[in-house]
């Protein structure tokens, strides 16, 4: 039996996020030298018919995204699911370490895409900081901080590549408020609705506030693209989610844990939680983020004594693999990884990540039905499967293989109301 201990899960919440020091997604106070990668126009894929810039110029409409796959269709009758893997990152701003290039360039290197769930704030220049009024904190507070303006410019270069070639743009919303009387845990809807309307805001406004004229619009119209979320610190999603309905989202990523099962829909939307992975040498297991890994490695620092990294690299690459291994070999449910761009502990999570997406990449490289996808195209997928099908997905536990065989298994779902369909006609 699996057993899901409180280590298992440090890291969920405000407590474990304090007793650590830290918060899931805190990067952006980091320093480093130079700046990502990412030019600004002459990407491959950039659309090539006209422009049409939306508000101010900070966005634009620039017809169906490149590098999208083809329309999903719903399995035959005894057709093997594929295996879906997603990769998503917290916050997606570059903070000059060069990671959100890195990944970039990884997935680019084997036909993948990911979801970025940019924080709002990565846009708004500090000297503007009191733009932001966040839901029961200060103006201009933020538990993340505020990027430079040189980081600012060279994220918006890389969200653009990301979008350009395939990836999705997500929120994290703004300030990342996991503690104290300020927590999004304690947020009613109407401050979600706020919240949003900011991170929004920010990301299509980014000119004005900038005042920058000197690089190209983000090349999507957010109100349209942003369909997706992950909250920080995994807090507040049952009231977030009446307002995700309203403004017609399509999924959420902010459960508090979840596991290794197909995903139902919790009022109205896809439930995409982080889920709990074996976690090699231990009886219990680690929801599948980077920093729930380090929790139960490092327990309150992010800079342990080196000697360890080694050892911690492997186990975190592995239990990684060994999720994914699970789903892959029983129940095909699809496996969610969240990450943030960050460097704890020497960047072995980073490492970690990278070791895992490649011996992932290898599966889908060797013809196997293994998919490198963003939440949206996940639920693109999800939304045209038969409902039947998907009572069907649902029904199978953590590890449980189907009986009889896929094709024993789903070989006659759905063809008795077709059957019945015929009859009729």
């Amino acid at each position: 039996m699996r057993d899901i201990s409180r280590r298992g899960m440090i890291g969920l919440g405000a407590g474990a996020a304090a007793a650590l020091g830290l918060t899931a997604c805190g990067t952006a106070l980091q320093e480093g030298a130079g700046q990502g990668g990412g030019s600004s126009s002459g990407q491959p894929g950039a659309p090539k018919h006209p422009v049409r810039p939306l508000g101010d110029g900070s966005t634009a409409f620039t017809g169906k995204q490149p590098g999208r796959p083809g329309e999903p269709v719903p399995l035959e009758p005894g057709e093997t699911p594929p295996q879906f893997v997603i990769f998503s990152w917290d916050g997606a701003g570059e903070v000059g370490t060069g990671l959100f290039s890195r990944f970039l360039e990884l997935a680019k290197d084997h036909d993948a895409h990911m979801t970025f769930f940019l924080s709002g704030l990565y846009l708004l220049p500090e000297s503007k900081k009191r733009m932001y009024s966040p839901p029961n904190n200060p103006k201009g507070a933020s538990d993340i901080g505020y990027l430079t303006d040189d980081h600012i410019r060279t994220t918006l270069k890389l969200v653009r590549r990301a979008w350009l070639e395939g990836h999705e743009i997500g929120t994290h919303f703004n300030g990342h408020f996991c503690a104290g009387t300020g927590t999004v845990a304690n947020w009613t809807p109407a401050q979600w609705r706020s919240e949003i309307d900011q991170a929004k805001s920010f990301v299509k406004e980014w000119r004005t506030n900038s005042g920058w004229t000197d690089l190209p619009a983000l090349p999507f119209d957010y109100d349209k693209e942003l369909i997706g979320a992950r909250t920080p610190c995994l807090l507040g999603q049952s009231n977030l989610l009446p307002t995700a309905r309203e403004l017609g989202w399509r999924y959420d990523a902010s459960s508090p844990g979840g596991v290794q099962r197909w995903p139902r829909k919790n009022q109205g939307l896809w439930d995409l939680p982080l889920q709990a992975m074996p976690f090699p040498g231990h009886s219990f297991e680690v929801l599948s983020m980077d920093y729930n890994i380090l929790a139960n490695q490092s327990i309150n620092t992010t800079r342990a004594p080196a000697y360890n990294y080694p050892a911690w690299r492997t186990q975190a690459t592995q239990s990684y693999i060994e999720g994914f291994k699970r789903a892959y070999e029983t129940n095909r449910a699809p496996f969610f990884i969240g990450n943030h761009f960050e460097d704890w502990n020497g960047g072995i999570y980073m490492d970690a990540v990278e070791n895992a997406f490649k011996h992932i990449a290898r599966e889908k490289e060797k013809g196997e039905d293994v998919r490198l996808v963003s939440f949206r195209e996940f639920v693109d997928w999800l939304d045209v499967q038969k409902p039947e099908v998907l009572a069907k997905l649902q029904s199978l536990d953590v590890g449980q293989e189907p009986a009889g065989s896929w094709k024993g298994f789903l070989g006659d779902v759905g063809t008795q109301s077709s059957k019945g369909s015929e009859k009729a006609a």
